[in-house]
């Protein structure tokens, strides 16, 4: 990823698999670890953040390109885009303002090349991503599972060991992002 300031770690697995409810239980793991953390998340869906009848809703309807929303407590950027198509990820990364995180987890975006865990219940009936998938840098599942020696195994319903792969992690990519050259 061209754009990523700090590591960049995502979350890959089939819809159900539970990545949110696990990046809810590290969030705050990695917040006490004095990390800040950002996230970007793949919607397959059409959202809107914004309400028919407030203010900023009637402006984008008619026809700002790009509304902030800015209050004393956060800011939003809405940005319609000209035509649909699937989001590439660098671009999300290079809108992001990363100069006050440590690391960026990713929800979804499992066709992307970055750094990835699987996501992975066998009970779910879904096909093991990392045989296709080069960018697999672990897997957290619910059981046992044989996979190459390279490729850890974390339990899923263990937010701290993944936390620790996490922090591990990030000490490896950092050392990666420093010595590399603009």
């Amino acid at each position: 990823m061209r754009h990523a300031q700090v590591p960049i770690i995502g979350f890959a697995a089939y819809s159900g698999t539970g990545k949110t409810t696990l990046l809810t239980q590290l969030i705050p793991q990695l917040n006490q670890q004095g990390l800040r953390v950002g996230l970007i998340k793949h919607s397959h869906h059409s959202f809107d953040i914004d309400h028919p009848g407030k203010d900023s809703f009637r402006l984008r309807e008619a026809g700002a390109a790009t509304v902030m929303l800015v209050s004393s407590r956060r800011r939003a950027i809405m940005t319609e885009f000209a035509q649909a198509s699937d989001p590439d990820l660098d671009e999300q990364l290079s809108a992001l303002n990363q100069s006050q995180l440590d690391i960026i987890l990713v929800e979804g975006f499992k066709q992307a090349a970055f750094p990835k865990i699987e996501l992975y219940r066998p009970v779910l009936n879904h096909p093991l991503l990392y045989p296709t998938d080069a960018n697999i840098i672990a897997i957290a599942t619910d059981a046992p599972l044989l996979t190459p020696a390279y490729l850890p195994v974390l339990d899923i319903n263990q937010p701290l060991e993944i936390t620790r792969f996490i922090l591990n992690f990030i000490r490896t990519a950092d050392a990666y992002l420093t010595s590399t050259p603009d």
